[in-house]
């Protein structure tokens, strides 16, 4: 397996952001696990999925044959451009379902194993350092205030909430969404025991990228 850097970690901790930044600088690909589930959940609410245990063999199959673009900033599925449209909060609903779904997941997480069959990877989501690859070389898991989680939330385009009150909007939504990730059967969000914990609360995304540079070298050995 080649080198791996696993950035775990909730809703709103800047997950996509360091990771992509890190990526950039390593010249590695970055993969948002994330952005799979999403697909999977568009795609299936497309073909007239439940996204209940229902229909979880119906939804594992589109995990496991759907072609799934997540590389660089477009988001595809079966040749649909879904970069926007899985960012809203219909699908983020819709995606934590779907991710709840054990099928789903072992059909998503080994197709995130094949990208360290082909090269070192930046993959950010909630079960990279535990379940995806307990064994990466770099883990960390990236966490922030449910307050600062909210404000950088709110401010999201893709989310579309700019009127007053929509802090505690979302506020509720990333509790809500919390509670799914952290209680779900299959690959619960929780930190792996060998992660470093970056709490992100205050802080520049430049400072928190270039802390997580230090620490890839530092397990890398590269100075």
């Amino acid at each position: 397996m080649h080198p791996v850097v696993a950035i775990d970690g909730p809703s709103g901790a800047g997950k996509g952001t360091v990771a992509r930044a890190v990526a950039h600088e390593l010249g590695w690909p970055y993969v948002d696990t994330g952005a799979m589930y999403r697909a999977v959940a568009w795609r299936a609410r497309d073909a007239g999925l439940s996204l209940e245990a229902r229909d979880e063999e119906r939804v594992a199959a589109v995990a496991l044959n759907a072609a799934i673009e997540v590389g660089g900033e477009r988001v595809a599925i079966d040749g649909h451009d879904v970069t926007g449209a899985i960012r809203t909060p219909e699908i983020d609903d819709a995606a934590a379902r779907v991710a709840r779904l054990p099928r789903v997941r072992a059909a998503l997480v080994a197709r995130q194993r094949q990208y360290a069959a082909v090269g070192p990877v930046v993959m950010e989501g909630r079960d990279i350092g535990t379940v995806v690859f307990p064994g990466a070389a770099v883990k960390v898991y990236l966490d922030a205030s449910p307050a600062a989680r909210a404000a950088r939330r709110s401010t999201d385009p893709a989310h579309g909430l700019s009127r007053a009150g929509a802090i505690d909007v979302v506020a509720d939504a990333l509790a809500a969404r919390d509670h799914l990730d952290r209680t779900r059967r299959a690959s619960p969000l929780r930190r792996a025991p060998d992660a470093t914990v970056l709490d992100t609360t205050g802080l520049q995304i430049e400072s928190v990228v270039a802390r997580v540079l230090e620490i890839v070298r530092a397990c890398l050995g590269r100075g």
